[in-house]
């Protein structure tokens, strides 16, 4: 009967990262006490836009003076394009040019294929590399290698301040739909779920997308209201907001770790 207590007691964490992250973030969700359940809001999926191939031809020739990833999937998907002769190659190219990444995970990518020096942005945003970037790149040469979903206000940002860049999609996000989200959300509004990971914008709006189709728009905002809602970044906290639901943790550190630990605090 006790041991029945001790289970009950352990707060439900609803994590929707995509799959692939599964079984990683599970891991880690128990060792930060959580009981977690899976109901991924995001797919990533590999596409190759018609820039990859000049995108790559500049940076093996070396005219690309800045490469941006702003995520370590830039850089998975960058790489699993590519034959393991070239991929050696472009490696061995980009750690003659600066290398600029996106928040600690990217950061770790880019070690873990030995850039040893990556620059990472005090503020892990569009904004942050825009203002860092802005006073050394007019005339330059600025790679992006990102998602399809990638903000324009980088673009438009770096271009503003002199630079030419290049925006190559390197993968795509969508928002898968089954039964587990369906279940997730049905939970959800029968208040099983104690605390939520939001990890990104599109995650939120794939969590609310399905909620509205279940006519539980409304209902899953004063749901989520009266959890622990966490999210990685300004811009998740900020689609939250608009879509009604107030982030009640936004750690220091960009990372899903970093999330866990402040969402246990929390409770």
């Amino acid at each position: 009967m006790m041991e029945e207590q001790e289970k009950e007691k352990i707060p439900v964490l609803a994590i929707m990262r995509p799959e692939s992250y599964r079984e990683k973030s599970e891991t880690l969700a128990r060792e930060y006490g959580f009981n977690p359940i899976y109901a991924p809001m995001i797919k990533l999926e590999a596409v190759k836009d018609e820039g990859f191939k000049p995108f790559v031809k500049r940076v093996l020739a070396g005219k690309s003076d800045y490469i941006v990833f702003t995520s370590a999937n830039g850089i998975t998907f960058t790489l699993e394009k590519l034959s393991e002769y070239e991929k050696e190659n472009f490696i061995t190219a980009l750690k003659k040019c600066r290398v600029i990444a996106i928040g600690p995970n990217t950061e770790k990518e880019l070690i873990k294929i030995g850039i040893d020096n990556p620059f990472l942005p005090g503020n892990y945003s569009s904004e942050g590399i825009v203002e860092v970037l802005c006073p050394e790149v007019n005339g330059k040469i600025v790679d992006l290698a990102r998602s399809s979903y990638g903000a324009k206000l980088l673009i438009e940002g770096l271009e503003k301040c002199g630079a030419v860049v290049y925006d190559t999609h390197v993968y795509t996000l969508s928002i898968p739909e089954g039964t587990v989200q369906k279940e997730l959300i049905e939970r959800t509004l029968a208040g099983e779920v104690d605390a939520f990971a939001f990890t990104s914008s599109m995650m939120v709006n794939g969590f609310m997308m399905h909620a509205e189709r279940l006519g539980a728009g409304d209902a899953i905002k004063e749901t989520l209201n009266r959890a622990v809602v966490g999210a990685i970044g300004t811009p998740t906290g900020d689609t939250l907001r608009k879509h009604g639901v107030n982030a009640s943790v936004i750690p220091e550190e960009f990372t899903f770790e970093a999330l866990l630990k402040a969402m246990k605090s929390r409770l």
